[in-house]
């Protein structure tokens, strides 16, 4: 298997172009036709333990925590899809072969330890399906990023909150930082000490050309973006 190697990463899929609607499977056949090197998703855990995927804690007005998987099929997405479960989204990207998923699974609200539960979850889901060779996974929770990485070693996990230095991440385990740029613009050493330590680097969300080629001018790995399309051309650019 062949994954584009292009420090690209479409944020919930590649959606904003063409009015698609976020973390649908369509967005995330959009970011792989672009060539993306991956495509970022959001998972939440609903009341009834299942893992739907979805940027917001709600779905059309009904909190996905405290919704059965049951209810929130009750609405549909604006193109007319149905909120794609963990499976079903890890199941249409397994169909090709050079786009990462990467999996942010969301800190519950509820508690620290349903936030590891749903990380244990998405892991063994995606053991299930055997997806391992697609996947890499982000998190705001700590507790429930050193919890995926306890259910899976091997998993590649990467820290999105950006309290932590890069030596703490090492310590922890995680496989990488993934940190807002207005953290990265305060602490640009950051870059370098995580290379330094093997760690990976990403910044979210990216979205101007000023701060993309100020990130690559920086050595960053990745790039999460709204725009696609424009971190390309920037790329592309400085050939």
């Amino acid at each position: 298997m062949k994954f584009n190697s292009n420090k690209v990463i479409a944020h919930r899929g590649a959606w904003k172009a063409n009015s698609f609607p976020q973390n649908s499977l369509a967005s995330l056949k959009e970011a792989v036709k672009l060539g993306c090197e991956g495509s970022e998703f959001d998972v939440w855990m609903t009341a009834d333990e299942v893992l739907v995927v979805n940027h917001d804690g709600d779905f059309m007005g009904m909190e996905i925590e405290h919704s059965t998987y049951a209810q929130l099929l009750s609405q549909k997405l604006p193109n007319g899809e149905k909120i794609p479960t963990l499976e079903e989204y890890l199941k249409a990207g397994k169909k090709q072969k050079t786009t990462k998923l990467i999996l942010e699974f969301k800190p519950s609200k509820i508690s620290v330890e349903r936030s590891e539960r749903v990380g244990e979850m998405a892991v063994k889901t995606v053991h299930r399906l055997k997806a391992q060779k697609w996947v890499e996974y982000i998190t705001f929770s700590f507790e429930g990023g050193k919890k995926a990485i306890a259910t899976d070693p091997k998993a590649k996990v990467a820290y999105l909150n950006g309290e932590k230095s890069p030596a703490e991440l090492k310590e922890a385990g995680f496989f990488g930082f993934d940190y807002n740029i207005r953290i990265l613009r305060q602490k640009p050493e950051w870059i370098q000490e995580a290379k330094a330590l093997g760690l990976t680097t990403n910044s979210w969300t990216v979205n101007t050309a000023e701060d993309m080629i100020w990130l690559l001018d920086q050595g960053i790995d990745l790039i999460t973006t709204d725009e696609p399309e424009l971190l390309f051309r920037i790329l592309k650019d400085k050939e």
